[in-house]
């Protein structure tokens, strides 16, 4: 997009009360530092020292960190009244905490299945339900979830990945259709490849890190990139937006699911 239309789409999302999982580093990063200028955010991830890492880079006294941990279901209804209290109404929730995968179906451990679907869909839902009553009570809200073009078409490497992503498209497009005229929004963003430290911390079949960043991955936009997309997305109040060079597959999917199927087998998405 231009210029202009960035930084005009950008100032239709001001001084509001922001919250961003995930955000020690990739795309929650990115979209921390290009959103703190004109808002108050929250910014969280387990990892405390990467996000004030992220905090410094925003230039901005209007950020404040909450350490989160996806996983930990219990913790989520308490960490969002202290948020709440100690911020006041929130107006966005934006999701950008995940894992990825790396590894064949026939080699992939199930216990590595959970954990996927533990942090991705359950962490994210939890926190979702843990805030959804005070959105509910200001009758406004909007939930932004990263999820990833593999929620809409899978890939060979992915299954659980792709599984857990699929199943936030479920949930959101469920929310939305419930909730949507009680002024609850939801956007979600897919992605396809950007370059971050995503495939570095991917899960491998038994469990451990990938530990390197595979090719599609270092080919991907940036982060920078993925992130002024989102805010357009979320500027404009979008359902669902495609994000990357990969988002034609989408269509092919849909419209031609034949020769989809035959491609998708020798796409190189390591």
């Amino acid at each position: 997009m231009s210029g202009f239309f960035y930084l005009r789409t950008k100032k239709m999302i001001r001084e509001k009360t922001i919250w961003i999982t995930g955000a020690s580093s990739g795309i929650g990063r990115a979209l921390a530092i290009q959103l703190a200028s004109a808002n108050n955010l929250i910014l969280s991830s387990r990892n405390l020292n990467e996000l004030e890492e992220t905090k410094n880079k925003c230039a901005s006294s209007k950020v404040h960190l909450e350490p989160l941990d996806l996983g930990d279901f219990d913790s989520h209804h308490s960490i969002v009244a202290r948020v709440v209290k100690n911020h006041g109404p929130i107006d966005q929730l934006i999701h950008c905490g995940g894992i990825s995968q790396r590894s064949l179906v026939k080699d992939t451990l199930l216990t590595v299945d959970e954990k996927l679907m533990a942090i991705n869909y359950l962490g994210t839902v939890s926190l979702t339900k843990a805030i959804l009553p005070h959105f509910l009570e200001k009758k406004k809200g909007h939930f932004t979830v990263i999820t990833s073009l593999t929620g809409v078409f899978a890939s060979p490497y992915r299954s659980g990945y792709a599984a857990s992503k699929h199943a936030l498209h479920g949930f959101f497009d469920s929310l939305r259709a419930e909730l949507e005229d009680e002024g609850i929004r939801v956007t979600l963003a897919a992605p396809g490849f950007v370059k971050t430290k995503v495939s570095i911390n991917a899960l491998t079949g038994d469990g451990t890190s990938l530990g390197s960043m595979d090719d599609a991955q270092a080919k991907g936009i940036s982060a920078e990139a993925c992130a002024q997309k989102t805010i357009r997305a979320i500027a404009k109040n979008k359902r669902e937006v495609y994000i990357g060079r990969e988002s034609y597959a989408a269509y092919v999917k849909r419209y031609l699911p034949g020769l989809f199927a035959r491609l998708i087998k020798k796409a190189k998405v390591r």
